[in-house]
This record gives structure tokens, C-alpha cells and sequence, in this order.
């Protein structure tokens, strides 16, 4: 089973993956590509729990805090929030009626009625100089002074009621009938009252009211130091838990290993009692630990690249809060999708293992479909856990169900990676990808003869250089008296006596006269030494 060196190890299981006839598919599929299994169930099922996360996210949004008390499951993220809506004070329509806007604004209506050009803004109708007139809070006062959104954003209530936006003369019969109600709950129950095109013009008011209003909360609110505080502390708790999830599903996977490995000698020792098996877990988790050590550089890319990818998906998870709720399996999912692309992106753009174009895409494909298999299995955990089996005594429920998940991440992630390895066409397209001529291709055949110029460099520094020296002097005094050599005897008798200065032992000398006797002697061994 390859293991890549650097934080991703998917992008070379695979390698070299033949199963013996006699040998089951599934053993073998297991056997190749089990640490990649093995760890993405350790940290999407088993430590899991360290992210714990919460329906509707780690920030309050409006949209949100709006849906307590509706939605059973949501509740204040930050318990200031929750403190404040709490501390609100009771609706006081007297407070209301007299803010200087809505006085203001009374003024106005009263001049325009004098010089006859008041017109009821909910009926198009002209009111006349000598006819009453009234001020309707398009959204009632109580409604704006009760909303937890508004409460959120710090805004004063009297001063969003009585904008001029939210202030509609009409005439005391339509104030007066609507009172506290919405717009729509108004005319569900008094619109017969009222004429389709004035019910229309009715509705275009409050929705324009209400954008406004809107708009005003979500701009203070969402620009405000509390915000940016709150969505900061929560990425940086997020990230900092997914990083440990990370880092510690390598440890849990290096002692998994090794303790299998144990169990595997233990099985084949036929010596199998308590004290040995205890012994044996023993000595996985320590070799176990050891290895993870060993990898300590693994270990803090693991938490670096678990960080990002917690940091990024709470992020996600907070703005997409602002638009809707989203349940915990969708915050994992969020958050297993964004652990996925971290890693993929690192291979995609840094390429740490130097890999062609085609590997390159294969490594990210294979990290995809694995991120991709764990999604599938949430999804399938959490259906299972609508059925009624997370009911069951003794947490049995949560079991079954992180189980059933685990079970058909872990089929999906065999079958995405075999297909990925072994597919002719994927092969193809892969051999096809690295053949084409590209800058990245030249650079890597660069790098490649730059680390074989540091071996070699590093093989030449362990030379000694005097010695070396010393040793180049003899050869060239040697290549010297060679040259000025003028006879075969001659040479032969430089050569003779080098030898001896080199300390080179002659084994004909001990049993011959002369090296042509010791040649011509059938039974002697020519020996160098």
C-alpha cells in the first residue's frame, strides 16, 4: 500500500495492486486502500465529536434568532444576545406615538390635508381638509419593538417605527382595524373591505417598508464589531478543533495499524492467552505512537490543512445562516466538502509530490471522491436517524446509524478508488495528460537532476581532500616515470617497484622466480589483493 510522505497519502494508493486469483477482492481492496478508509472513519464518525456542531451554525444571524421559539432546536449562539433581547423592556405605545418622527411627520400630513392635497396612501383616495386623518405605522410599532432581528442589530425600535418609510397617512377606520397586525394578516381577514387594486397598492407599501427595514438591521448588524467578533471566535474555535480531528485521526490510524499488525503476529504465534494479547496491544500502541512521532511532520501539516479547512467552513456556515438555517448534517457536510477541497487545492497548486498532470488530476479526483463517499455516508446516517432508529435503548440508535454511515462511506470509497487506479479509459487519459509537453514537465526533470546533483555533491563532501591530494601526487609521479620509461624491462621494473611502494602484494613471488614461471604452473591461482 503506497503512503505518500507529504499530508495526502490517497493520491498514491493503488500502486502496483495485483490480487492473487485465490486471494478475495474484498481482502484485497481493504488491504490497498485501507489507511485511506480506516482515517477518513476516524475523523468524519469517530471524532466527530470534538467539532460539535449546532443546528443553525456558531453566529447568530437575524434569520436565525428570528426562528426561536418556532423552531425547537435553534437557540441563541452568544448568551449577550439572548441577555438582550431578554432586557428589551415592554412595548410602550405611548413611547412610540411620541418620537419627534412621528410628530414630524403628523406635521406634515396636517399641512398637505389644509391645502386639499392629502391623499390615503392604502386607498388612493383623496382625504378632504374637514375629514380625520390618521398615521399607520406600516410595520406596527409592537411588531418591530418584539423582533429579535432588530433586538440583534442594536437598532432602536421608536427610531426604525418611525422612519418616514414605515409612516402611511390613511383614514382612522383602516388604521384603527389593522392595528398591531401584518399587512397580510390585515387583509386575510378585512380584505374584502378593499378593492383588488388598493389591496395591491396595500401590499406594495409594506413590501417596500419592510426591504427598507430590512436592510437597515442587516446593514448595522451585519458591519458591526459584534458580528466580526463572533464569526472570528468561531472560525478560530473551528479551526482549531478540526485541526486537532485531523491530526489526531493519523495518530488513531498509525496505532490501528499497528496494532493490527501485532494481532496478526499473535494470530500466526499459536500462542494466544490474555497476558499475550494484552502485551501485544501493549506494544501496538507504543510502536504505534512511535511511528506517529516519526511523522511529525505529517501531524503538523495534518492540523494545518484540518484548520483551514475548519476556518473556511465555518465561514461558509455563517454566511449561509444569514440566508437559511442550516442543520447539523448540513454543517458536516459543509465542513467535510471544505476538508476535501484544502487538500485537493494542495495538490492541485503546490503539487508537494511532484506529480505530472495526470497523476496531479488523479490524486485530486481520488481525494474528491473519498470527501465525497464520507458526505454520502453522513447523508445516509442522518436519514437512517429520521426513521426513528436513534429512539433506541442505550444509545444503541446513534450506534446503528454512525455505523450504517461509516459502512457505506467506506463501500464508496473502495469502489471510487479502485475504479480511479484500475479504469482503462482513467489510465489513458492519465498516460495521455503526463505526455503532453508543458513548462511544468521540463521544471520537473530540473528538479529532478537537482536532487541528484545534491546526492552527488553530498557524496562529494565526505571526500578527503588531503588524502585525495596525496593520492593524485603518487599517480602523477607514477604517469611521470612511465613516460620516460625506454623499454618493455624498463617499464616493467617501474611498475615492479610501484607496486611495492604501494604496498601491493605479488602472490607469485612467494612460490616462483618470475611471474612468466607462475603463469606457466597449471595449478597456481593468480590472487589480487
Amino acid at each position: 500500500m503506497g503512503e505518500v510522505v507529504c499530508c495526502n497519502f490517497v493520491g498514491d494508493v493503488g500502486t502496483g495492486f495485483e490480487p492473487l486469483p485465490d486471494e478475495p477482492v474484498l481482502d484485497s481492496l481493504f488491504e490497498q486502500y485501507g489507511r485511506v478508509i480506516v482515517q477518513s472513519m476516524i475523523t468524519s464518525f469517530g471524532l466527530d465529536f470534538l467539532i460539535a456542531d449546532r443546528h443553525g451554525g456558531d453566529v447568530d444571524t437575524i434569520y436565525n434568532v428570528r426562528k426561536i421559539g418556532s423552531d425547537e432546536k435553534m437557540t441563541y449562539k452568544n448568551t449577550s444576545n439572548q441577555t438582550a433581547y431578554d432586557n428589551r423592556g415592554v412595548y410602550d405605545s405611548h413611547t412610540y406615538h411620541s418620537h419627534s418622527g412621528y410628530k414630524e411627520k403628523n406635521a406634515e400630513i396636517s399641512s398637505a390635508k389644509k391645502d386639499g392635497k392629502l391623499i390615503d396612501e392604502y386607498t388612493g383616495e383623496k382625504i378632504r381638509g374637514n375629514e380625520k386623518s390618521d398615521l399607520d405605522h406600516i410595520i406596527s410599532a409592537k411588531e418591530i419593538h418584539e423582533d429579535r432581528g432588530r433586538v440583534l442589530s442594536g437598532l432602536r425600535g421608536e427610531d426604525l417605527a418611525n422612519s418616514s418609510e414605515n409612516l402611511s397617512p390613511t383614514n382612522p377606520h383602516t388604521n384603527r382595524t389593522k392595528k398591531a397586525l401584518s399587512m397580510k394578516e390585515f387583509l386575510e381577514k378585512y380584505g374584502d373591505e378593499y378593492t383588488d387594486e388598493q389591496k395591491k397598492a396595500m401590499l406594495a407599501k409594506d413590501s417596500y417598508a419592510r426591504k427598507e427595514y430590512e436592510a437597515k438591521i442587516n446593514r448595522a448588524y451585519y458591519t458591526s464589531k459584534q458580528f466580526r467578533n463572533d464569526t472570528l471566535k468561531a472560525a478560530g474555535q473551528v479551526g482549531a478543533r478540526m485541526g486537532l480531528r485531523q491530526a489526531l485521526g493519523l495518530v488513531f490510524t498509525e496505532l490501528w495499524f499497528a496494532v493490527q499488525d501485532e494481532f496478526e503476529y499473535l494470530k500466526n504465534s499459536n500462542s494466544f492467552n490474555l497476558e499475550n494479547f494484552l502485551t501485544a496491544v501493549g506494544r501496538g500502541i507504543k510502536t504505534g505512537l512511535a511511528n506517529a512521532k516519526e511523522k511529525y511532520r505529517e501531524l503538523f501539516s495534518k492540523f494545518l490543512e484540518g484548520s483551514v479547512a475548519g476556518v473556511l467552513s465555518s465561514l461558509t456556515t455563517t454566511l449561509c445562516n444569514i440566508f437559511f438555517t442550516t442543520a447539523k448534517n448540513i454543517v458536516r457536510i459543509i465542513r467535510q466538502s471544505w476538508a476535501s477541497i484544502t487538500e485537493a487545492a494542495k495538490i492541485l497548486f503546490i503539487n508537494p509530490d511532484n506529480y505530472l498532470l495526470g497523476e496531479r488530476l488523479r490524486a485530486v479526483a481520488k481525494i474528491l471522491a473519498t470527501g465525497a463517499s464520507v458526505v454520502a455516508g453522513t447523508l445516509v446516517a442522518e436519514a437512517l436517524g429520521n426513521t426513528g432508529l436513534k429512539a433506541l435503548p442505550a444509545g444503541l440508535g446513534e450506534i446503528v446509524t454512525s455505523f450504517c454511515g461509516a459502512f457505506v462511506s467506506g463501500i464508496l470509497s473502495c469502489t471510487f478508488l479502485y475504479y480511479l487506479d484500475r479504469s482503462e479509459i482513467i489510465n489513458k487519459l492519465v498516460k495521455w495528460l503526463d505526455n503532453l509537453p508543458s513548462v511544468e514537465k521540463e521544471l520537473l526533470y530540473y528538479k529532478r537532476q537537482v536532487e541528484i546533483f545534491e546526492r552527488y555533491a553530498a557524496q562529494l563532501m565526505e571526500i578527503d581532500l588531503e588524502r585525495f591530494k596525496k593520492e593524485t601526487a603518487v599517480f602523477n609521479g607514477l604517469v611521470g616515470k612511465l613516460s620516460s620509461a625506454k623499454s618493455a624491462q624498463q617499464l616493467n621494473l617501474i611498475l615492479i617497484q610501484e607496486m611495492k611502494n604501494m604496498g601491493i602484494t605479488m602472490s607469485w613471488e612467494k612460490t616462483h622466480d618470475s611471474f612468466d614461471s607462475f603463469m606457466q604452473d597449471k595449478s597456481a591461482v593468480l590472487r589480487f589483493s
